[in-house]
């Protein structure tokens, strides 16, 4: 295989029942920043499965099939122009979980970075996976 070609990880072939997504919010702004690190934090710890959002603009096929095969598909957002859930119901997935950081109180700008933020996220996204 070159290093140009890689092998298919997406879930499409059915083997992982329970398959959970999240796509995330990684934008410039601090609560982009905390989406992203809270959805990586989510994966390494086992709760779900982090993907990349820019394949499913890009309509990466094994990016779009492990979507289509997951059983639950969360969306962070950092912010209230919510272009995580935007850019999945654009590419046809509207059966979407969403968590909004701003709801939760976090504000662009004005946002730390810390385990505490990152505890908060990670334990209201729990409840939507």
């Amino acid at each position: 295989m070159s290093a140009t070609q890689s092998e298919c990880t997406c879930s499409c072939g059915g083997e992982n029942t329970g398959l959970k997504v999240i796509f995330s919010c990684s934008g410039c702004a601090d609560v982009g920043e905390l989406a992203d690190q809270s959805a990586r934090k989510l994966t390494r710890d086992g709760a779900a499965k982090m993907a990349c959002l820019a394949g499913i603009s890009g309509k990466v096929d094994g990016i779009v099939k492990s979507a289509e095969a997951a059983d639950s598909i969360l969306a962070i957002d950092g912010c209230p122009l919510e272009c995580t859930r935007k850019t999945l119901e654009e590419s046809g997935f509207t059966e979407v979980n969403h968590l909004r950081l701003s709801d939760l109180g976090f504000e662009k700008g004005k946002t730390e970075i810390s385990a505490a933020s990152i505890a908060e996220v990670i334990s209201k996204a729990k409840m939507y996976l």
